[in-house]
Parts: C-alpha cells; structure tokens; sequence
C-alpha cells in the first residue's frame, strides 16, 4: 500500500526488455515493492547507487512507458507505524489519461485530464486520484475528463512541471469508489441485496 506523496525523483539509468534501472537515494531491499510512477514493482536487483524492478507484459500493457525514460516519480511501499498522509494509493494503475490543457492561474495550474468514460464513475469531485503516483484532489468531472488544481510547490517539486498538452500519464481511481461500483453492479447476480451496512463493513476490510 501506498499514499501517493512522491520521496524521490529517481534518474532511470536503462529500461531494457522488461528490466527497468533507476538511481535512487532510497536504499531498497530485494523484493520490496516500489511504486514507479504510480505503478507498484518488484525490486529484482540492488546496485551501489540504485535499484532494478521488473515490469510485467500486462505492466507494460497498462503503463505510458513513453514516461519511463529520463527521470520517475518513486515511493516505497508504507511500512507498519508509518505516519499516514495522502490517501490509500494500491500501485495498481486503471488506465491512462491524456491531458487536454494546463491552465495557470497565477497561484495555481488548472490540469484538464481526458479519460476512457468507463473510468469516470470511479472519480469522484472533491475525492482522491492518484496520477502518476501523485495523490491529488479532483474539482470537477465531465463526461470524459477531470479537473485537477495544482499548487506551485506541487508543479515544482515533481514531474508535472514537464508535462504539456498531450501528455500520457497514469492513472489510478479511488479503490473505494471502484470496490462499491463494482458491488453495486453485481448485486443483480447475489441471492441477495446487499445493505450499505454491509458496504460499509466490506469496505472497512481494506
């Protein structure tokens, strides 16, 4: 599990194959999980001044990998007693989002972010999303896009400050909203309805 606040920008050394090599200050274990740019990977190999991770053909499938060049976002995974901040982020990316625009606003960038309409009951305005590993609050939804209000120190500090038009990211919806859309759906096929007590308590397990 993750939360979404970014503890590194990490150099990518080589991405060659499935093997993606990174220089990093964090000093990773072998088999920890690390999430990449939003996506949660496997360190497979240790080096003096990094890390190697794996990335899967399904990985490779449902990631912009045009973004895994040149520099990434990572964040270990949260450990037991670890202050919790940002929202529950799983690493598992949905699909990818193409921004439409960037407005700034003086004192903060408006980012406009296209989506597949399928994904759009999974957010939610005023709820969390998590793009390309950074948690962030959406403002508003449409029928196939989102709005997002990011502060300076925000653009500054990760790799949004690079991102323009046209721009794939990952993207990750709120886990709760995706767990009830999906109960909801199949209610139809349960012996029985579920209450929102009992949502709520499935909801509680995760």
């Amino acid at each position: 599990m993750f939360t979404g606040l970014i503890r590194e920008i990490a150099k990518v050394k080589s991405f060659e194959g499935s093997v993606l090599r990174v220089q990093a200050k964090h000093k990773a274990k072998l088999g920890d999980s690390i999430a990449i740019n939003g996506a949660c990977l496997t360190v497979i190999e240790l080096f003096d001044d990094g890390f190697s991770v794996e990335l899967s053909p399904e990985s490779q499938k449902l990631l912009a990998l045009e973004n895994y060049k040149d520099e990434v976002h990572i964040e270990p995974a949260m450990q037991m007693g670890d202050r919790f901040e940002g929202h529950i982020v799983q690493g598992h990316v949905d699909t990818i989002g193409e921004i439409d625009k960037i407005v700034n606003n003086g004192n903060s960038y408006d980012v406009f972010i296209k989506i597949a309409p399928k994904f759009i009951p999974y957010i939610v305005p005023k709820g969390s999303i998590t793009i390309d590993g950074v948690s962030l609050t959406v403002n508003d939804v449409s029928k196939d896009s989102f709005r997002l209000t990011i502060i300076p120190h925000t653009m500054k500090e990760t790799l949004f400050r690079n991102y323009k038009q046209g721009s794939r990211v990952n993207v990750e919806t709120d886990m709760f909203a995706r767990y009830i859309a999906h109960i909801l759906n199949h209610q139809k096929n349960m012996q029985s309805s579920l209450t929102w007590d009992e949502v709520d308590s499935i909801a509680a397990l995760y």
